[in-house]
């Protein structure tokens, strides 16, 4: 199996790509303006997330830190709230929880489920 880790500007291309074919599934028209600004919002938090093979054996990382996008979906979902997590790592900051969510949202998105007949 090969594991092709994308680059920041591999996922904004992505995000701008998917943006292309919604629009031409809705006759070409640009959706709104307000999915362009989500756009823009979303990049800049994306270059909140770093990949670099020598930290965090090469995990998405929030600002370069040794603190994994996956770590802090973890603890959001056991129930640990931002608040705690800004006490217990004071160098986050509030946007870098919407960068996580952007980039968990920019992988989901991309996700496609194929279904599969099983034959005796």
């Amino acid at each position: 199996m090969v594991i092709k880790v994308l680059t920041q500007q591999e996922v904004w291309d992505t995000l701008k790509d998917t943006k292309r074919i919604r629009q031409q599934n809705f006759g070409g028209r640009l959706l709104c303006k307000r999915e362009d600004n989500f756009m823009k919002r979303t990049e800049h938090l994306l270059s909140r997330i770093t990949i670099n093979p020598k930290i965090m054996l090469g995990k998405p990382t929030i600002r370069g830190m040794r603190i994994t996008v996956e770590q802090i979906l973890r603890a959001l979902s056991a129930g640990i709230s931002e608040n705690e997590l800004l006490e217990e790592y004071p160098e986050l900051e509030k946007k870098d929880f919407q960068a996580v969510f952007a980039y968990a949202t920019g992988l989901v998105e991309e996700e496609q489920v194929f279904p599969v007949q099983v034959s005796a």
